[in-house]
């Protein structure tokens, strides 16, 4: 194929790419369009290819969607040196692998769908840390009903019963750090003292 044919081939699959970045994130086009500013009858045209995706409209839904613009239009990834973790769906969600270390603590981003209200609790072995990176989080830990909003995090045993997901409102994104028994995470930190502020 040449370079020309590729490039329309990678554009061809932009919009059911669009698309389905949106219904993972449970958002309806009326929502997107208030979010980026483009009209409703645009964005559902872009994402059923009957409008050819431009740099003017991909950049809003990649800021939108908190996700880098090569990820809606299927750059490649040819001598490309970065390491590309890829999302996979698990129970509904979207999880992003931030981390490659299967005996380790454990990083991932979850995109939770504002469906997913319904706390269904469960415990194991480990230590789970969570952040909230938008929207607001329903974290079922035990006895609690907590509320977590941008920018809060929680951290528990997850022997504890747990549950963590939409507050029903939207989709939630949580950065979710686990470790395994013994595996807890440490905060280190250098004391500034002796060091002048700069």
């Amino acid at each position: 194929m040449s370079a020309s044919g590729s490039v329309v081939a990678a554009l061809d699959l932009v919009g059911p790419r669009l698309r389905s970045v949106r219904k993972q994130r449970g958002v309806t086009l009326t929502d997107l369009a208030e979010r980026t500013g483009i009209s409703k009858s645009t964005l559902s045209r872009l994402e059923n290819g009957q409008r050819r995706p431009s740099l003017e409209l991909l950049l809003p839904l990649a800021e939108a969607y908190r996700v880098p613009l090569d990820d809606l239009v299927g750059a490649p990834e040819v001598g490309d040196p970065r390491i590309r973790l890829k999302p996979r769906r698990v129970n509904g969600r979207m999880v992003v692998p931030l981390t490659r270390q299967p005996n380790g603590v454990q990083a991932w981003k979850i995109v939770v769908p504002a469906t997913q209200s319904t706390p269904r609790p469960r415990a194991h072995d480990g230590y789970e840390w969570l952040y909230v990176l938008a929207g607001r989080m329903r974290l079922v830990l035990g006895d609690q009903d907590l509320v977590l909003g941008a920018g809060e995090a929680a951290e528990f045993d997850t022997q504890l019963p747990h549950w963590f997901g939409s507050t029903g409102d939207g989709p939630a994104e949580v950065l979710s750090i686990f470790g395994r028994p013994g595996e807890r995470m440490h905060v280190r930190a250098r004391s500034r003292q002796g060091h002048g502020e700069p």
